[in-house]
């Protein structure tokens, strides 16, 4: 569990700087490509990269060794460390509900630590392998195509597709049981990791540009929890311990909840450039 908070704590750091360097980038012309290579050139956005590669460090020991229930929920929880480090570095005002959804994430986490066990011993089918291919290759086609996409349902569609992008990352590294370059590269599971990251991140990064980012971010911890968990537990064999099943079950409901309470922290506020 150690791994899995360490990698909130780095995602929720990354998505301050990034959401800033997004919004700082512009809307500009071109499409989400555009988008994305302008906000490259953002230092803050540079630096949330470095913090999201080591966040998917943490990310793959966590998986290693723990329930993908119990890591999800983990990172769907980044959104506290977000709304943390945005009232302290951007000076943004917590309200009391605010706080209190912070402690309630905190209070889930502690509940999947104490009931969660081991992860599950089942090895992936090769039918799962090229269905997460699929679904990712649907999510870099939603990511190519969202800047044709416009009304109300943008947001909830660009951070659905963000949430299921990251959720094939986490089940794929579930099934990737080989690290040998010969194995790795006639895998599906590993083209499945890297077209959904990167789907995810054009996404994700087009959601903090554009649109309603409180229901977009909202969208993606639906995506990013819900459905790789059920996949951990119906085709990988994740459990809790005995007779914990019920305590799994509350805190994985109370750190989501608590977390898209705190949506609205997926869009950082707008800081100026100092001129030197």
């Amino acid at each position: 569990m150690v791994c899995a908070l360490g990698a909130a704590v780095c995602f929720g750091t990354a998505t301050v700087l990034q959401a800033v360097a997004a919004r700082t980038a512009g809307t500009g012309k071109g499409g989400e490509a555009a988008l994305l290579l302008r906000a490259l050139r953002q230092w803050r956005y540079i630096a949330g990269l470095a913090l999201d590669g080591l966040g998917f460090l943490f990310q793959i020991a966590a998986l290693r060794s723990l329930p993908i229930y119990a890591v999800s929920a983990a990172l769907a929880s980044s959104l506290a460390v977000t709304a943390v480090v945005a009232a302290r570095l951007l000076k943004v005002r917590l309200s009391g509900t605010e706080w209190g959804a912070v402690a309630v994430v905190c209070a889930g986490l502690a509940m999947l630590g104490l009931a969660s066990g081991p992860e599950g011993r089942e090895d992936g089918s090769d039918t799962l392998k090229y269905v997460m291919l699929a679904v990712a290759a649907g999510m870099l086609l939603l990511a190519l195509a969202a800047g044709r996409l416009s009304g109300p349902a943008r947001a909830l569609a660009l951070g659905l597709g963000a949430g299921f992008g990251f959720g094939v990352v986490e089940v794929s590294v579930r099934l990737i049981d080989s690290l040998a370059p010969v194995t790795l590269l006639t895998n599906p599971a590993t083209y499945a990791l890297v077209i959904g990251g990167g789907a995810a991140f054009i996404l994700l990064t087009s959601a903090l540009q554009r649109g309603s980012v409180t229901t977009a971010t909202a969208g993606m911890v639906i995506g990013e929890t819900i459905g790789p968990a059920a996949v951990g537990v119906v085709w990988l064999g994740d459990r809790t311990r005995d007779g914990l099943t019920w305590l799994a079950v509350l805190g994985f409901a109370v750190a989501v909840a608590g977390a898209m309470a705190l949506a609205r922290f997926g869009e950082a506020p707008v800081v100026e450039e100092q001129s030197v």
